[in-house]
Parts: structure tokens; C-alpha cells; sequence
């Protein structure tokens, strides 16, 4: 298990007092982010297409603390963007850990050694490193050469500072999962504390829309990386989810387990997308028409989703949700080997993705990312 006993419990009392409470819906993570500029550009990513008057907005440290605290959650993601160019990172990264929030700071790493200085080394911090495969695999999906070794280099250098490192992995169709395996045994060699993956969302203004899996791939795909487990591999997410991707475990969406703030205000219904926006968390829980949300729905927005802000919460909400949940999330966590035969024989087929006549969108990697003090390409 990746994740401080301290975290768990935390999480885990969390839970209980919520369902004590007898909340039906209630928030595990708050995703906040305070800005969507970036110094990438990746093909699969739909969250940094907006005009250049919204990329140059950005949340006052004192609004993330707000709305921090109006969900009450006892994790918070800081996705982007990429937050180590807001100006007050370090002081927002700051108030979180004083109140004792535990805090998933994402980046792609290419500035993390160079601000690292920022921030001080904590139980409640952990960098999640957004790494998507082996130096050629990432390099290419994120559309930057070199990006691969300047990100480990900040791995690096964060884990000898004594910082916690997570890695954050998005799959799309034509990942080899040998490949991915080989990925996973050079992020625990370098002593990264755990890693998450999971396959990409379907973002309507991704610029590659060819390369998104659908739900069956999906599930084949993490049957063939994730069974046969070795056992230095340790991941940073729940062992329902893990299971959920497998194929192995069926969930319902919950859209409200991680809730996401920015400029806009609080994102309707998630993190993925956005249909509309509201002033405060309440009035998100309150207005959500959350029956139009989550493959059951026959939203065809949903109906491929597998990523963890819809489900990660899910397998939480499972284990904390009977003595069945208990018990289920126990096994997994004693017994992860997940030996299967037919998972080992889909090694040794050929990678045959769906679009394989159409590579990877690479994208111009000369962005132009608007800093508050000017530009810089």
C-alpha cells in the first residue's frame, strides 16, 4: 500500500463520519485549479484550450483556501494547467499544509526542480508527476522532446529533498502494455512513493480524437497490466478502482466525490465536464441533476469514462460502504498478485490499436504560455 497510515486513517474516518452523518453525497478530493496555463500542449489533454483573457486568470490563494474549506474534503488535487507557474503556488501549497489537508500538487516536472526551493517537505505534500510511459512513449504524448528526462530529473531531486513523489499515468489506445510494465518497474527503481493510471477522458476539444479507448479496450488493457503483478509495484489509488479497471468490478459514477473549483467557479457535474457552473459547493450538490450523469445515464459523454475522478471515489464509497466492501478491499490489499493466465497471453499478442494507421497527433511543441509578468515561449 502506497499511501501513509496516516492518510488512511484520515480518509478512512472521514468516510465513516460522513455515512454516520448520513450524507448520500459527499466529496473525498477537491480538484482546485487555480489556473489552466501550460507549458505543454499534449494532444489528448482538453483543458487548456481557452482563449488567451482566461489563461492569464488565475485563483488568489485566499479563494483556494475558501472553497477548500466550503467542501471539507481531506485531499486536495491541484491540477491545472501546470500550477508551478501560478505566482503564489508556493503560499497556496502552504495554507493546505497548515490545514492539515493532505495535498496531490500535479505537474509535469519540468519546472519542479528549479522551484523546488518553494516548498518545504511534508507528511501532508506529495508532487504527482504527470508521466505517461517509457521516454519515447511520454515524449510523444505530451508532444516535447526531452520531457521525459527533465521530468525524472525533478523526480529525482524531490525524493532526495525528502519530498513525497507520486506519478500520475493516462493510457490511450495503442499503449503497449509491456511497455507499460517496464515503465512501472523504472518508476519504483527510482523510489517514487506510488503511481496512478488510468485511461484518457474523451475531451470534446482534445486536438487528437482518435486515440481515446473505449470502455471494452479499456478493460482489456488493464487486465493485461495490471494481473500478474509483481510485488514491488505499488500504486497510489484504491484497490476497487484498480479492480474496477481490470474488468473485475462494476461501479456507478459519483461525479461529487471530486469536486473541481477554478475561475469558474464550481464545476458542473465533475472535473471532466462542464455544464455550467455554480457560486458555492452547496449550490453544486443542491442544482446537479446528477441522474443525467455516469454510463446508466445513456449520457454519451459518459459512456466511455473510466477515469478516476468519477470512480476513484466510487471504490472508496464501496469499501466504507459495508462489511462486504471491508472485507473485498482487505483480499485485495493482502492478496494483489492477480495471477491470470489469459492476461499473460495477451503479452505476447501484438499492440493492435484501433487507429493504427493514424499515429499520435504531435502538435507544434513552440507554446507560447502567458506568465503574469509577460510572455515566454
Amino acid at each position: 500500500m502506497a499511501v501513509p497510515i496516516s492518510q488512511a486513517w484520515t480518509v478512512a474516518t472521514y468516510v465513516l463520519g460522513q455515512k454516520l452523518k448520513g450524507r448520500k453525497r459527499f466529496p473525498l478530493v477537491t480538484m482546485l485549479e487555480p489556473l489552466f496555463r501550460c507549458n505543454l500542449a499534449c494532444a489528448g489533454c482538453g483543458k487548456i484550450q481557452y482563449p488567451a483573457h482566461i489563461l492569464k486568470q488565475e485563483l488568489t490563494a485566499e479563494e483556494c483556501f475558501r472553497a477548500v474549506e466550503e467542501s471539507g474534503t481531506p485531499m486536495v488535487s491541484i491540477p491545472g494547467g501546470e500550477p508551478l507557474l501560478h505566482p503564489e503556488i508556493d503560499k497556496i501549497v502552504a495554507g493546505l499544509v497548515a490545514r492539515k489537508k493532505y495535498v496531490y500538487m500535479c505537474t509535469n516536472a519540468l519546472l519542479l526542480k528549479e522551484k523546488l526551493h518553494l516548498f518545504h517537505p511534508s507528511k501532508y505534500l506529495s508532487f504527482s508527476v504527470h508521466l505517461d510511459g517509457q521516454r519515447e512513449h511520454h515524449d510523444f504524448s505530451v508532444c516535447r522532446e526531452g520531457g521525459y528526462d527533465i521530468a525524472l530529473e525533478g523526480i529525482k531531486a524531490a525524493i532526495a529533498a525528502g519530498f513525497r513523489v507520486t506519478t500520475n499515468t493516462t493510457l490511450f489506445d495503442g499503449a503497449d502494455p509491456n511497455s507499460v510494465r517496464a515503465f512501472f518497474d523504472e518508476l519504483m527503481e527510482v523510489g517514487v512513493e506510488g503511481m496512478m493510471v488510468a485511461p484518457g477522458y474523451t475531451y470534446e476539444k482534445a486536438p487528437d480524437q482518435r486515440h481515446f479507448l473505449g470502455r471494452a479496450r479499456s478493460r482489456r488493457l488493464f487486465r493485461s497490466i495490471l494481473s500478474n503483478r509483481k510485488k514491488s509495484w505499488k500504486f497510489n489509488a484504491s484497490p476497487m478502482y484498480m479492480e474496477f479497471l481490470m474488468g473485475k468490478r462494476e461501479f456507478t459514477c459519483t461525479p461529487w466525490g471530486m469536486p473541481a473549483y477554478s475561475v469558474f467557479g464550481w464545476q458542473k457535474p465533475c472535473y471532466l465536464l462542464q455544464d455550467g457552473y455554480t457560486d458555492t459547493f452547496q449550490e453544486l450538490i443542491d442544482t446537479t441533476d446528477w441522474s443525467n450523469y455516469g454510463t446508466e445515464s445513456g449520457n454519451p459523454k459518459c459512456a466511455n469514462c473510466m477515469v478516476h475522478s468519477g470512480y476513484e471515489a466510487s471504490g472508496i464509497y464501496y469499501t466504507f460502504g459495508s462489511f462486504r466492501g471491508l472485507i473485498d478491499t482487505a483480499i485485495a490489499v493482502f492478496f494483489d498478485a492477480y495471477q491470470d493466465k489469459g492476461a499473460r497471453d495477451l503479452l505476447n499478442e501484438p499492440v493492435k490499436p484501433v487507429h493504427s494507421f493514424n499515429p499520435l497527433i504531435q502538435i507544434e511543441t513552440k507554446v507560447n504560455v502567458v506568465e503574469t509578468q509577460g510572455t515566454t515561449a
